[in-house]
């Protein structure tokens, strides 16, 4: 995929920025608060989502020091649920829901598509107002005491017996729902209407498709749990009979109408990370995606699958045998676009022009981690198994795996990739390697041991457990500590590399796509005239290992 429309930049000197970019288009505060940029909205959701991160990883490590012995020595078990909790709610509603679509897809859709921006500029700059508002009311909630039902707020328990800041904590995730809709929204206006000249639906990048695919679940499905946690509230505040069978509620109502939506979430967060990992491949590989059509449906073949599957969160929540059984078949089907996915990428790394740069430690990193977590969902696709697990440990390992081992190791490798596009410099490749090793290593040794000590009986959410886990547990906390050095560089490099990072100039990885075709950083309005395509996406056949045009 390229474009002849699209004159040629030649690099930039080392350590200066080209004259016009997006970065130093205005440096105060206020140009960047009232900014309708997409590419700064996107840097927006980044140091915002980075703080949120933070945070929730910091109640993640309470967690961790408190089990690592089988006495509740560090805190007493209301401390302690609300720790877990707060980690919750962080992670999924501001952390993992919004890190890719949020910031990558917000820099990187228009320009993938040869737009000047997304459709609604406005509604984007909103957007990430209306969800630091969220975010804000979550945190309120976590200072003025916390909240100890769990992220799920299952009731009665939320609706009647928690003395925590449920209304709080529950609008804090009700208002982020909103700027998830209507980046859904914006992007697939978006792609609909805004694509350069040429570029069909068949030439869009796969990253494109799996944004496409998630922001169809981000306008269908999170009104569902709006309206579910809507509900819990007014329950609360005003003793509705919503869900609360001593006022001829139904708990279990509750349950269907909040997994409806977060099953689905579950590829909210990980169906962006597929569509990085398909144009890391193809980059490492030097060659295009195998079986591109294929990757490109089974992002669709998930995102309506996956509305199907909420049942089996509910095998002993009360519903009926044959219910258990169709959403187990479901669920088994499900996971069939998604090895589609995997084998693709395999055959597409096969006798490629491997470059060993940083992208690959990523890729390799998300395929291992991801595959573990997927070929453990089967097992909780069991109905017979999963009675047995149920909320144990082999869950939290399991989702784990899927939503922070995936998810984020994708995050971290479309970030790395596309730094030099984002900020103009390159970072150490060393450190990023060593970063994605870490992050391999310290989350496998967290979360694996989980698998064991889960299968073996320990309950989730239990702040004491019997000495004969503590090993596992000592196990896992210690890879936590690896995993947060793994995730910390980072911040580190990347921040240095602002200053005094080698200048990239267009195209550092003599990668295909109209993001490599224009300067780095962009500047305002991306492109100096409308490119027009004329190759598929990911023609490297015509490039050597070096980059270079073969036979010139």
């Amino acid at each position: 995929m390229s474009a002849v429309a699209v004159p040629t930049h030649t690099e930039a000197p080392a350590r200066e920025m080209p004259r016009e970019s997006y970065l130093n288009d205005g440096y105060s505060i206020k140009s960047w608060l009232l900014t309708l940029d997409h590419k700064r909205i996107g840097i927006l959701y980044m140091v915002s989502v980075s703080i949120f991160f933070l945070m929730g990883a910091l109640f993640a490590l309470t967690i961790r020091l408190e089990l690592m012995t089988p006495g509740g020595d560090l805190m007493e078990a209301e401390t302690y649920n609300k720790m877990f909790t707060m980690h919750g709610v962080v992670m999924v509603f501001f952390v993992l829901i919004p890190a890719i679509p949020a910031i990558l897809g917000n820099f990187l859709i228009p320009l993938m598509i040869g737009a000047r921006d997304v459709a609604f500029p406005r509604l984007n700059l909103a957007s990430w107002y209306i969800f630091m508002a969220g975010g804000t009311l979550a945190l309120t909630a976590a200072l003025f005491g916390g909240v100890d039902t769990g992220w799920t707020f299952y009731t009665p328990y939320s609706t009647v017996y928690s003395n925590s800041n449920v209304i709080l904590a529950g609008m804090g995730a009700f208002t982020a729902g909103f700027s998830s809709i209507l980046t859904g929204l914006n992007f697939i206006v978006t792609i609909h209407t805004m694509r350069a000249p040429g570029m069909t639906w068949f030439r869009l990048p796969l990253f494109i498709w799996a944004h496409y695919a998630t922001s169809l679940i981000q306008v269908l499905a999170t009104p569902v749990i709006a309206i579910t946690l809507l509900l819990m509230v007014l329950e609360r505040g005003f003793n509705l009979g919503f869900f609360n069978p001593n006022l001829g509620g139904d708990p279990v109502l509750f349950q269907h109408l909040f997994w409806f939506y977060s099953h689905p979430a579950v590829y909210i967060m990980i169906l962006p990370g597929m569509g990085v990992m398909s144009e890391m491949v193809a980059l490492v590989a030097r060659k295009p995606v195998f079986g591109y059509s294929f990757v490109a449906f089974s992002s669709l073949g998930i995102a309506i699958i996956g509305f199907f599957v909420w049942g089996h969160h509910m095998y002993v929540s009360g519903q009926s045998v044959y219910a258990g059984m169709v959403f187990s078949l479901i669920t088994f089907l499900v996971a069939v676009p998604s090895a589609i996915k995997t084998f693709n990428w395999v055959a597409t790394l096969y006798k490629g022009s491997i470059t060993y740069e940083s992208p690959l430690y990523f890729v390799v990193g998300f395929l291992g981690l991801f595959v573990i977590g997927g070929v453990t969902g089967l097992f909780l696709a069991a109905v017979g198994l999963d009675v047995h697990m149920h909320d144990t440990y082999f869950v939290v390992a399991h989702f784990h795996y899927i939503m922070v081992g995936g998810e984020i190791m994708a995050f971290l490798g479309g970030l790395h990739f596309w730094w030099p596009k984002i900020s103009g410099r390159r970072y150490p490749e060393l450190m990023g390697k060593l970063s994605a090793m870490l992050v391999f290593v310290g989350f496998n040794l967290t979360f694996f041991p989980q698998f064991l000590v889960g299968y073996l009986g320990m309950p989730r959410r239990y702040h004491t457990y019997p000495d004969e886990f503590q090993i596992f547990n000592v196990m896992s906390s210690g890879g936590a500590m690896v995993l947060g050095v793994g995730y910390l560089l980072p911040f580190i490099y990347l921040l240095w590399s602002l200053k005094y990072g080698e200048a990239a100039g267009p195209n550092p990885w003599r990668a295909k796509g109209l993001e490599w075709t224009i300067q780095s950083p962009p500047k305002t309005g991306n492109f100096d005239q409308t490119p027009i395509v004329h190759e598929e996406a990911y023609e490297y056949a015509t490039l050597d290992v070096r980059g270079e045009v073969k036979g010139v």
